[in-house]
């Protein structure tokens, strides 16, 4: 298929330098764009890409509109990277539609199971007693969708995603444990994306609750009784331990953990692989991680880490005889 350039601003608005009978056959990278394919700069390190890109026409912000012209035809936005979202957007929209039913065959729909007319459910879905499926969600192949859970509406779930299984509760019991029953659910709110092989389980007592707008990246792990708020995303990999609350408008980097029953606030920002281990209620970005080094020099910190709290009562020794030696 392809799109002309004129079509694309007419739809998506920008301004547009160069010929707008342009036939645009594909969309790609900076540098790897060939002729006849649409690309977009969105962050100033890769502006040396520009001028050697062989993109037919390339997305950029006021900032580089003279480079752009200069090379060739180019949409100016202030916002190229959004722009370029929105042209993903309406390029899937023009791709011929499979013609495949809402509701494939070998779905497994309980009778007491609510699915929206407009849903879509892939192959293999299992979707049990009292739950829910709302307006123009569709559940990719193979989800799970437990007893009594809810999915709002125009929601995406990937493929592998189990929504609803038991959280991880159990009682200690003269050396064995005893299962605490899973009574609550989960709720999802409207416009949600979850990624593949991604698992939020079921509230032990309250409902595990997802607000609108949350994005979810793929073998993620959401534990029992965790509510996250609106328009946070979650990057590969991250864990969130039970009764642990996040905020709207956070971000959350991939492998990152947050432990059980802290609290996040609104517009906190956590880095890769960091491990939270206290509630943040303050908005910004925050780290907490050990950095890579070559493994003989790791050990050396290491082993200096070990010694801090002895430093430390020394350094206060150290003051409080100074202290001392001045006030005399």
């Amino acid at each position: 298929m392809s799109l002309r350039l004129a079509s694309i601003v007419e739809a998506l608005g920008g301004e547009l330098h160069g010929d707008d009978s342009l036939l645009i056959e594909g969309l790609a990278p900076l540098e790897t764009a060939r002729t006849g394919q649409l690309s977009f700069l969105s962050h100033p390190k890769y502006q040396s890409q520009l001028a050697v890109s062989q993109a037919a026409c390339v997305i950029v912000s006021p900032q580089f509109q003279t480079q752009a012209r200069a090379r060739g035809a180019c949409i100016v936005t202030d916002q190229p990277y959004l722009y370029f979202a929105r042209l993903t957007q309406l390029w899937k929209r023009s791709l011929p539609a499979p013609r495949q039913p809402l509701v494939h065959p070998s779905a497994v729909i309980d009778a007491r199971a609510t699915v929206h007319p407009s849903a879509r459910i892939g192959a293999l879905c299992v979707i049990e007693a009292g739950a829910v499926i709302g307006a123009e969600s569709e559940l990719k192949s193979r989800v799970t969708v437990g007893e009594n859970c809810l999915i709002g509406a125009r929601c995406l779930i990937h493929p592998g995603v189990v929504i609803g299984a038991d959280g991880f509760g159990f009682a200690p019991n003269a050396g064995t444990w005893e299962k605490i029953e899973q009574l609550g659910a989960v709720r999802i709110g409207n416009d949600v994306e979850i990624g593949a092989n991604t698992c939020i389980d079921r509230g032990a007592l309250q409902d595990t609750a997802i607000e609108d707008g949350v994005k979810l990246d793929n073998l993620i792990q959401i534990g029992h009784n965790v509510h996250i708020g609106q328009h946070t995303a979650l990057a590969g990999c991250v864990g969130v331990a039970g009764s642990a609350t996040i905020g709207a408008h956070c971000t959350v980097g991939g492998g990152a953990v947050v432990l059980g029953h802290l609290t996040l606030a609104d517009g906190v920002n956590i880095s890769a692989a960091s491990v939270v281990t206290r509630s943040i209620h303050k908005p910004g970005h925050y780290t907490g991680m050990f950095p890579i080094d070559e493994n003989t020099t790791w050990e050396k910190n290491a082993a200096s880490l070990k010694q801090l709290a002895k430093l430390r009562e020394r350094v206060r020794a150290l003051e409080a005889q100074l202290a001392q030696h001045n006030s005399n």
